[in-house]
């Protein structure tokens, strides 16, 4: 008789753990970036699901038969020493805070806010606090955001908010300033990429509150 396993779907139509390879199967049948794996016990699938995927996987790349088990995407590994940041506003625009994480122990870096703002003003200030700190610190790693509008502000030094400078708002258009200003004045090399979320789920600075 062989012996029953289990398996974690990390990404997939309802994430969770599942005794039968029928009932995974429906997870992650035509599911784009289906992320799972198979496990001998129950016990070794729910540590697994408790851990982040991209985190778990980073961790447990030992043995060749483990790597070909494991059901990822061909671009989910990267190196996980790096930094990872995020905003959250209730509303939009409303109570703004973010943050930076860092990927290999999951610490919270940074953490600014809330503040009166945009979801976008939060990115793009969260991307250029991440710069300047590594910068200070002589670090150089990767930092990743899920805004595609941060990023592209931050190359181009530029917030372009539309949100109304006021006297609610003036606090954060110095900071704005303050951002601006240090990129035109500072050169960096530090690597500005993507968090691909439909892969990899949600940036690890998330703050949880979708």
């Amino acid at each position: 008789m062989a012996k029953q396993k289990f398996y974690v779907v990390w990404k997939g139509v309802n994430p969770g753990i599942y005794s039968s390879w029928a009932d995974c199967q429906l997870q992650i049948q035509g599911y784009k970036g289906a992320i799972y794996k198979s496990f001998d016990s129950q016990e070794e699938a729910e540590h697994a699901f408790a851990t982040p995927a991209y985190q778990y996987m980073n961790r447990h790349r030992a043995s060749s038969s483990e790597k070909a088990e494991a059901q990822l995407p061909e671009n989910f590994n990267f190196n996980l020493n790096c930094l990872a940041v995020d905003a959250a506003c209730s509303g939009n625009p409303g109570p703004m805070e973010y943050r930076g994480v860092y990927l290999l122990t999951g610490q919270e870096i940074f953490h600014f806010g809330p503040v009166y703002g945009t979801n976008n003003i939060g990115e793009f200030l969260a991307i250029v606090h991440g710069l300047a700190l590594l910068k200070q610190k002589n670090l150089n790693m990767p930092i990743y955001s899920d805004s595609r509008n941060a990023l592209s502000w931050v190359k181009q030094k530029k917030c372009k908010t539309k949100l109304e400078r006021t006297e609610k708002t003036e606090a954060l258009f110095q900071l704005i300033e303050r951002a601006e200003k240090w990129l035109k004045e500072n050169t960096y090399t530090t690597p500005l990429l993507k968090w691909e979320t439909d892969v990899w789920g949600e940036v690890p600075a998330d703050f949880g509150r979708k």
